[in-house]
Order: C-alpha cells, then structure tokens, then sequence
C-alpha cells in the first residue's frame, strides 16, 4: 500500500498552492477521524483525504482523472475509486465508507475553514450553530456545494450538525499546523 511520505511527494508534485494544501490536510485529518469512527483503515482514509485533489491546481480540466490514473498505476485502485466519486453528480457508486467518507470530508470540511477564518479567535471556541448560520448566506463561501455537504452526512447516517461538530475538534487540535489560531 501506498503510504503517507509517497502521497506527500504526489500531492506536492501537482500542488503548490497554500490553500489546497491545508485543504488537502484537513481533509486528511478529517478522514484518519472518521476511520477510526468507523473501524476503518486510517492510512487508507488519511491518503485518500490527502490525495482527493491532487490534480486539480495543475490540471482543473482533468481532475480528478489524473490522480485517479496514478493510484491505479500503483495498485490503489479502492482510493482511486472513492477520489472518482468524491462529489456525487460525478455518478460514480459509492460501495464502501471510503467512498461515503471522503463525500461526506471533503466540501464541509472546506466550509468550517472558511468559517473558522473570518473569526479573530478562528477555530477556537467556534461552534457548529455559527458554521450552519454561515452555511445559510449563499454568498459566503459561495463555491461550496451546499445541497453536497448535506448528502455527505446523510451517507454515513449522520446530521449536518453532528458531521460539524465532529469535525471541529480534529480542526481544533492542530489549528497551528493548518493556522487556525
């Protein structure tokens, strides 16, 4: 299995930017939390929440057809499939919580960091009731799928808030990495 230092030299090999690089780490962060929720591979969810938008600063047009052709390559064709379908208009079946998971990481989580922001104390003391007002001003953070934050929760069985104040704590505990303090 492809391991955590070969995903970093993949992602950097497509992504420069400083903001999808958080992304992609607090996607990762947010899917090793949802594996140990489930009793799933943490390696497995952490790489697919790392990688799942590799390609797209380097090839927007193409993603995430690159990536997904790259973990195939190598044999990683379970997180190939589940970066294939990390947003549900893509069509593509969602079979396994890897799947559902990083549907359910990916948009949300992007949501709380915009949130957590805006605020002087950032994700410190920020709670799911401030993110779902936010989540209510289609201006904010206007690229977020809102209506695909929502099918992300409802696929692994849990409510919008719930999936938010899940989320918020594993933000929390490394806000000086991801510079949310």
């Amino acid at each position: 299995m492809l391991d955590r230092s070969q995903a970093i030299e993949i992602l950097e090999s497509m992504t420069s930017g400083a903001s999808l690089l958080r992304h992609a780490r607090t996607v990762e962060l947010v899917m090793r939390g949802l594996a140990r929720h489930f009793g799933e591979d943490e390696e497995q969810f952490g790489i697919t929440g790392l990688l799942h938008d590799a390609d797209y600063e380097k090839y927007p047009d193409q993603h995430p057809r690159i990536i997904v052709d790259q973990l195939n390559e190598l044999g990683e064709a379970e997180i190939a499939h589940a970066i294939a379908g990390h947003y549900t208009k893509w069509n593509v079946p969602r079979n396994t919580m890897l799947d559902k998971c990083i549907i359910a990481a990916d948009e949300i989580t992007g949501f709380i960091v915009a949130s957590a922001l805006i605020r002087p104390t950032k994700i410190e003391g920020l709670k799911s009731k401030s993110v779902l007002k936010k989540f209510k001003t289609a201006t904010f953070a206007a690229s977020v799928d809102r209506e695909e934050c929502r099918k992300g929760a409802e696929l692994i069985g849990m409510e919008l808030r719930e999936l938010i104040d899940f989320i918020i704590p594993i933000l929390e505990a490394h806000k000086e990495e991801l510079q949310l303090n």
